[in-house]
């Protein structure tokens, strides 16, 4: 069976595939600056057609609430955040004295 050795060719991956970022077609392969030029105009698209979602103040508020939950689960970022933020205060107000 001669076709098997030949299958087995085709289950192999493509060396363009395999180095990840292969594929040259499609959204994900376009460059971030064109993503958001496409982006931008589906969104003008949808706000003239009358079929965009706008946020009322509640539904910001849950959405920041939601997001503000999920960083906060991270306990090691939330650490990291800390020092950062500790790290910039003390250098601020070491500037400070002299004034």
């Amino acid at each position: 069976m001669p076709q098997d050795s030949n299958n087995q060719d085709n289950l192999q991956p493509n060396k363009q595939e395999s180095k990840g970022n292969g594929s040259k077609r499609g959204f994900a392969s376009m460059d971030p600056e064109q993503q958001r030029q496409i982006a931008r105009e589906g969104g003008r698209a949808a706000h003239k057609q009358g079929v965009a979602h706008e946020f009322n103040s509640e539904e910001a508020r849950q959405a920041g609430r939601k997001g503000g939950e999920a960083v906060s689960a991270n306990r090691e970022h939330m650490a990291e955040i800390g020092r950062k933020g500790g790290e910039a205060s003390r250098g601020s107000r070491g500037n400070n004295k002299g004034e």
